[in-house]
């Protein structure tokens, strides 16, 4: 099953008008279990008018530290999000996932020059990712690029400022801002000429060795494709998306049939027959088995699961590389059953 377990609320910190960062208490005897990299998440499960609702948010404090700070932000038709920002308070309690994600940075303990490029809330990860590098060698550079459309609304900007103050000559930051002009800042959008700046002019005696991407799906793509086109290998770019467009399942119109799933989770074996126009974390979740999951849009990648046997597809995958997919791995929440038997195990992952 699925383990989630109850943390108390120690702060509730107004980062903007509509984000809020929340600090969780992780008690002595779970210290293990949420133990984490910079740049993991972790999933809550609220439930709302006897609904279930699980979300992932990005860890922003540092590995290093005792709790665990996630920032939120508020979206209109987010439940759990408005809740966070105008009802959660401090004593509260808050059903928690252990840490997950592949959004990581793993620290060399050698000399390294690490870039970002963030928008929005895409700057939580960004902020535990910051710390680790700037704390993992005297010599190690950040780099950081974050796009709001206003100071009012860029969440963690106090804690950004002082990260620069810590850091001098180590961390270099500059905030970019679509509605408002500001002193010592870029104006418009993280776009193509923005990578360009950075690569090829303010930072062009600079070889970076990682670059990590973070906020909508547009502003990822436009920063990868342009850091490739200057010459930065793949294995060096690092994306996570909060939000993804949605994508008509045209696959599902076209299977036919059922299929024979057998699911292991947690040492147990479970079979029973799907429907192939079903999704395979949908159809797991209709048997009431306990698998994990968090996002169910193809963003996050906590369901997971290897094929044993059989084969599927994704309707959409931008989280598993190529070698993993060869080696049988799946997001079940993307994918269809293509043949009469499929065993996928949640385990061996």
């Amino acid at each position: 099953m699925t383990n989630f377990y109850p943390l108390i609320v120690a702060a509730v910190e107004q980062l903007t008008p509509n984000s809020v960062a929340v600090t969780l208490t992780v008690p002595e005897h779970l210290a293990g279990k949420f133990s984490f990299q910079s740049g993991q998440y972790v999933t809550i499960k609220h439930m709302d008018k006897g609904n279930e609702l699980r979300k992932a948010y990005s860890i922003s404090s540092s590995p290093e530290q005792k709790d665990i700070t996630i920032g939120i932000k508020k979206v209109s038709d987010g439940r759990f999000s408005v809740y966070a920002n105008t009802k959660l308070s401090k004593g509260d309690i808050l059903e928690v996932m252990p840490p997950g994600g592949r959004f990581v940075f793993n620290p060399s303990g050698t000399e390294q020059k690490v870039a970002a490029f963030a928008a929005g809330s895409g700057v939580t990860p960004i902020m535990s990712i910051a710390r680790t590098v700037l704390d993992g060698h005297p010599e190690n550079i950040f780099v950081l690029v974050y796009g709001n459309s206003t100071v009012a609304e860029t969440m963690f900007y106090d804690d950004l400022v002082a990260l620069r103050k810590a850091y001098p000559g180590r961390f270099h930051l500059h905030f970019i801002f679509s509605r408002a002009q500001e002193d010592n800042s870029l104006f418009g959008r993280i776009e193509a000429s923005t990578v360009n700046f950075i690569l090829k002019n303010k930072y062009k005696h600079l070889s970076f060795d990682q670059f990590y991407i973070c906020g909508p799906e547009p502003m990822i793509h436009i920063v990868s494709d342009h850091l490739k086109l200057n010459g930065v290998a793949d294995e060096k770019i690092h994306f996570e998306l909060f939000t993804s467009k949605l994508l008509e399942d045209h696959m599902a119109h076209d299977l036919e049939g059922k299929t024979m799933l057998e699911v292991t989770l947690d040492d147990e074996v479970f079979t029973f027959p799907m429907d192939k126009k079903m999704l395979v974390l949908d159809a797991v979740l209709k048997e009431n088995i306990d698998a994990p999951y968090s996002c169910q849009g193809g963003v996050c990648s906590t369901c997971i699961a290897r094929i044993i046997e059989g084969k599927a597809e994704m309707v959409k995958n931008q989280i598993l590389t190529d070698g993993e997919i060869e080696e049988g791995f799946i997001l079940t929440c993307q994918a269809h059953p293509l043949t009469p038997v499929l065993k996928v195990d949640y385990d061996d992952v």
